[in-house]
């Protein structure tokens, strides 16, 4: 019989994985145009809402464009995308919800990928990259000495010989820009693998952090066994699988930082030559960031150890082996307790056990303590004085206060003694320049308007005289720090009876 059965059982075991199914569906096409659009090697994780809303947003421009499209919000298809394992949803330290790809979706994204190339893989540079490997693992694999001996005696002469050329002044075939491409093409397809290899490697581990989890929490086998497990398991996803071993290579990469600097200079060097003009710049940005995706992806996975490195600390720490000696101690008298009362009790006996205690009633509970701290008094004030600023005079503190009532008073009173026809303004302008600031300007017209007497109407005289004036004269004030400033004041003139007034009101 041929093999016709055992190989439909693996087919159909494959395209019933994720990877398959997601490429399967109807929608397909659109589902991983979402995906390209959304997550980018520089955007791995998009917050839970952002992306329910951009998939409702693109959903509406395939509508424009008059391409059809699932029904449903964007959250609907989210769910429908984390149910069938092409998303995954975590939280971070602050509890808000984030959306990734998993490794099935990258491998789809990767297939997709491979398919829109223009060139084709199978190139000089991958078949030499093949030869490269199998002559490496065949000098590992074969364990006799001679045969070791002759390869590398072979390899060190063919580079011995190659370097004498170039010593002596050998030329230098530039490589062509065909073959450099076929070489980027081959190189760009095994680092496009790295992201889903290191996706399933975290995936694996966070499996493995969900199934302890629920061993702790079940409590059905011993710490010291769930432990053991763990540390079994992890050793063999590092070594026993390729996500594991692919991790590992590229672990022992980032910890030799020469070899990190060397990769960066290599890459650059890559992109000097003039093929690299064929390519777009986003593919250069990408090839430039081949050792940033290293260490992303190592990142990652060394993220999800840590996480559940902190579950099992956390558990070691909560155990409590006094509480499980103390429960096993009651089972124990439970037991003998039984044991002697078997030998007294019937067949049909019965022993009412309350299960739950019943309630105290309790008024108030004190919820907190006092605290000597609290009634401490507080630390005593630092002394600042010698900081302090030099008090200002008395001097000063009058140039700042208000008008100089008595001197102005008596200016007053001297110009309207004197019938020159003096006004306010005059008498302001020839006061001395301490006694002409603004503020005097202003004491001067409140003394003037309070000396004249009133009309009959709750109205001064000099008020309504001063609403009919249309005259208008310039004074100059001078301010306390020696800046000077113009006003415009109604032309106020002084009589005879003003200084009787002015006088007047001087008395107590």
């Amino acid at each position: 019989m041929s093999d016709i059965l055992a190989e439909l059982t693996r087919v159909r075991d494959a395209f019933d994985k994720p990877t398959l199914r997601l490429l399967d569906r109807k929608w397909a096409p659109l589902v991983l145009a979402v995906f390209r659009t959304t997550f980018t090697r520089d955007q791995k994780t998009v917050p839970a809402e952002r992306l329910h809303q951009q998939v409702d947003n693109y959903l509406d421009e395939l509508k424009l464009a008059g391409e059809p499209s699932p029904e449903g919000p964007g959250r609907a298809l989210c769910m429908q995308w984390l149910a069938h394992k092409w998303l995954v949803r975590s939280r971070d330290e602050d509890g808000a919800e984030f959306y990734s790809l998993t490794s099935h979706a990258l491998e789809a994204l990767d297939l997709v990928q491979s398919l829109t190339r223009d060139r084709t893989l199978i190139s000089e540079s991958r078949i030499h990259t093949i030869l490269d490997v199998v002559r490496r693992f065949a000098n590992e694999a074969d364990p006799d000495r001679d045969t070791r001996i002759a390869r590398l005696e072979a390899h060190i002469a063919e580079l011995t010989a190659e370097r004498d050329r170039l010593a002596e002044g050998g030329d230098i075939e530039p490589a062509t820009d065909d073959h450099m491409l076929d070489s980027y093409t081959n190189l760009h397809s095994l680092i496009g693998q790295l992201p889903s290899d290191f996706k399933r490697v975290e995936e694996a581990v966070a499996g493995m952090h969900r199934q302890i989890i629920s061993d702790f929490r079940n409590e059905e086998r011993p710490v010291v066994e769930v432990l053991d497990e763990y540390l079994a398991k992890s050793d063999s996803l590092m070594k026993l699988t390729p996500e594991g071993r692919a991790f590992e290579g590229a672990f022992a990469l980032l910890r030799d930082e020469p070899l990190l600097v060397d990769l960066r200079r290599d890459l650059d060097v890559i992109l000097t030559h003039p093929f690299a003009q064929t390519l777009a710049p986003g593919e250069q940005r990408e090839f430039r960031r081949t050792v940033k995706t290293i260490q992303d992806g190592i990142r990652d996975v060394l993220g999800e150890r840590q996480r559940l490195s902190a579950t099992l600390r956390a558990h070691i720490v909560g155990y409590d082996v006094a509480k499980d000696r103390e429960l096993d101690a009651v089972l124990r008298q439970i037991n003998q307790e039984l044991e002697a009362w078997m030998q007294t009790a019937g067949p049909r006996a019965t022993v009412e056990v309350e299960l739950v205690p019943p309630r105290i009633d309790v008024e108030h509970l004190r919820e907190r303590f006092w605290d000597p701290a609290d009634a401490a008094p507080p630390p005593p004030l630092e002394d600042v004085s010698d900081n302090a600023p030099a008090a200002p005079d008395l001097e000063a503190i009058r140039r700042q206060g208000g008008p100089s009532l008595v001197e102005l008073r008596q200016a007053l009173v001297i110009a309207a003694m004197t019938p020159d026809g003096s006004s306010v303004a005059d008498v302001f302008s020839a006061l001395p320049e301490r006694l002409r600031r603004p503020v005097e300007l202003l004491g001067m017209v409140h003394l003037l308007l309070g000396a004249r007497p009133d009309d009959g109407d709750g109205f001064p005289e000099a008020e309504a005289l001063l609403a009919a004036l249309d005259g208008e004269e310039l004074v100059e004030a001078v301010r306390p720090d020696g800046t000077r400033r113009a006003f415009t004041v109604p032309v106020l003139p002084l009589r005879a009876s003003d200084a009787d007034a002015l006088v007047e009101g001087a008395r107590p």
